[in-house]
């Protein structure tokens, strides 16, 4: 007698292999797709801290995000800030947009709920919109 595998014995453990991977594959596409969403969500919610902590410690708007250096720990990439040129009434707004182009809108929007459509520089973007008073 023969030792070793058949023909069908090597194509039905093929196909059960194929039909694992069919399964399995867009479950480890959704867990990618959505830590890369958390991961955003998370960025701009230091980045709105960071904004925050600017205004009222310098007394004034920040006009990039490299102007956040001091803090964050480490700004990260793929991320554009404008803001208003002054306060007006006491408040002013800026705003914080993904440029990465990687996680869609909606998923970013089930990780932050502030998220919102932010236009910067005539592009919009996923983003937040940071409101701050003048105190001083």
């Amino acid at each position: 007698m023969r030792k070793g595998f058949t023909l069908v014995e090597l194509l039905i453990v093929l196909a059960v292999i194929a039909a694992l991977m069919a399964v399995a594959t867009p479950m480890a596409l959704s867990a990618v797709r959505t830590a890369k969403a958390s991961q955003v969500a998370q960025n701009l919610n230091a980045l709105k801290s960071a904004v925050e902590q600017y205004v009222y410690s310098q007394r004034d708007l920040p006009s990039t995000i490299t102007t956040l250096k001091d803090y964050m720990s480490k700004i990260p990439d793929g991320y554009k800030l404008t803001s208003d040129s002054t306060f007006t009434n006491g408040l002013a707004n800026v705003k914080i947009g993904y440029t990465g182009g990687d996680v869609s809108f909606s998923d970013l929007s089930k990780q932050y709920s502030d998220v919102s459509t932010v236009t910067i520089d005539n592009t919009p973007y996923p983003g937040i919109s940071v409101q701050v008073r003048k105190w001083w």
